[in-house]
């Protein structure tokens, strides 16, 4: 199984997070699925596309789902629920224009 999740990158850091799901989303879910959700690294889905609830996504997040690992022994419920928040936003994003 693969896991992607990053330290950091320079040009991920220029611009400060504005929430705390987001800098969670930034250190560990950005190499994959990209700034904006779309990047598709390793066969990750286009999170601004997504269909799924914010259940589903608590879920795809806790306990991972193909290749993505699972984050339920790293994150807390707390963290894993601002980072759904902020995919939540990549999807309102992508609709909005």
């Amino acid at each position: 199984m693969v896991g992607c999740s990053a330290s950091g990158s320079s040009a991920m850091e220029q611009q400060p997070p504005s929430t705390p799901g987001e800098a969670l989303y930034k250190s560990q879910c950005v190499m994959c699925h990209g700034r904006k959700g779309d990047l598709g690294l390793s066969g990750a889905k286009d999170l601004a596309k997504s269909t799924l609830t914010e259940e589903e996504m608590n879920a795809v997040v806790t306990n991972g789902k193909g290749a993505m690992a699972g984050f339920g022994n790293t994150l807390s419920a707390e963290q894993i629920k601002e980072v759904v928040v902020h995919v939540r936003s990549l999807r309102a994003d992508e609709v909005d224009g």
